[in-house]
């Protein structure tokens, strides 16, 4: 097993295997940047989505309409607790 441990510390490293580090950092520092650019993007698009929900809220306001009982065809209970509590 020695032998074979001193033919592999002899031979020479591949080329590849030295610019293996570089890679790997230059590619850790590219994910960085797009993990930082996809934050602000979403926070940008919140923001957006936020403001044309209170514009749309604050332009487009519909009319005030009073609201119909449930349940317009059954008559009042009279079990009801109390009168208060009927809707009519």
């Amino acid at each position: 097993m020695d032998v074979e441990l001193r033919k592999l510390n002899a031979t020479a490293l591949p080329s590849a295997l030295d610019a293996l580090d570089d890679r790997v950092l230059i590619a850790l520092s590219v994910r960085k940047t797009e993990a930082a650019a996809t934050r602000r993007l979403m926070a940008v698009a919140a923001l957006f989505s936020l403001g044309g929900g209170m514009v749309a809220g604050s332009v487009f306001v519909p009319s005030a309409v009073a609201a119909s009982p449930l349940t317009p065809l059954i008559p009042a209970s009279p079990l009801a607790p109390s009168a208060i509590l009927d809707a009519r």
